[in-house]
């Protein structure tokens, strides 16, 4: 496992590499500059460009860019532009946010699409078989924004049981942040958790046609120890490399879900650093997604060699 490990981190260095060029480079391209903004609208010449000097927006970019690189390899993220405060600090105080809505978003997304994995794939009755087909069409169909205000004005407005937004430390009162976190990590699950559950059920209705199982089955084994022993685990390393996918779609949409429900994670402070043009904000946010997603994968790779050897044996 170590070897399989030590072969995958050059690539994902290297897509480090090549995501934190790209991110350099668009937001360069993104109309606006940085010093006009703060500026003010009216100020002259003079003080724009002494603005630029001062913020080394008038370097060569490619200086620029070694030295943002340099900073990361150092630690030092710098100070903000346009927000005020070290870099560092802004992004520590969404990331715990953020990172609390993502958990338990992959929480539901796991359950729920164990669930309609499972009984698509094994109920009997036809009215279940077709409410998760339905449920699970409908949530792939409705985009967040949208499932996210029906969610608001059902649980918040008409039954009045959850609060609409904002959020509420779990340190500080338990039961009151778990109300505040259902509604949005619901929302942010559900088209995870919908593709997750087709993709298992295909994976299980696939290993219950196979000779051995019809085998099994004839030998007078329960269908239920067949399904757990057998069908499922033969189903989970292909459905273990699309939940790590999901968990970087999950990161992502984030970014939407926390607009919808006033939630204080890293999506409000990339929407003002972008607003802002504030450069340091909005790469290091950025490449800190990226760099989240790629240990993702890795980890996820990791679990499907390990679930399956001919993967670390090739």
């Amino acid at each position: 496992m170590r070897s399989y490990l030590l072969r995958r981190l050059p690539s994902a260095l290297l897509v480090l590499f090549a995501a934190s060029f790209l991110i350099f480079a668009i937001l360069r391209l993104v109309p606006g500059d940085p010093a006009t903004s703060l500026a003010g609208p009216d100020a002259s010449p003079a003080t724009v460009a002494a603005i630029r000097d001062r913020l080394g927006l008038d370097a060569p970019l490619l200086s620029q860019y070694a030295h943002w690189i340099g900073s990361l390899l150092t630690g030092d993220l710098g100070p903000s532009y346009a927000i005020g405060g070290e870099v560092s600090d802004l992004i520590g105080d969404g990331l715990g946010a953020t990172t609390e809505l993502t958990l338990a978003a992959l929480l539901f997304v796991i359950v729920l699409g164990t669930a309609f994995g499972i009984l698509g794939a094994t109920s009997r009755s036809r009215w279940i078989r077709s409410a998760i087909r339905v449920t699970t069409t409908a949530a792939l169909a409705v985009p967040p924004f949208v499932s996210g205000v029906l969610l608001v004005v059902l649980f918040a407005v008409v039954l009045g049981v959850l609060p609409p937004g904002g959020r509420v430390a779990f340190l500080d009162a338990p039961d009151l942040a778990a109300q505040y976190l259902l509604l949005p990590a619901l929302c942010l699950a559900l088209p995870s958790a919908a593709v997750l559950g087709r993709y298992l059920k295909d994976g299980i209705e696939r290993a219950l046609a196979e000779d051995y199982i019809r085998t099994a089955t004839a030998a007078g084994i329960p269908p239920r120890r067949l399904l757990w022993r057998h069908a499922l685990p033969n189903a989970l390393p292909p459905v273990v490399t699309l939940l790590g996918m999901q968990t970087g779609h999950l990161l992502g949409g984030a970014v939407l879900v926390e607009a919808i429900f006033a939630w204080p994670g890293l999506g409000q402070l990339a929407e003002q650093g972008l607003q802002r043009r504030d450069y340091p904000v909005v790469q290091d946010l950025l490449l800190l997604l990226v760099a989240v997603f790629v240990v993702v994968q890795l980890l996820t790779d990791l679990v499907y060699a390990w679930l399956d050897p001919r993967i670390r044996w090739e």
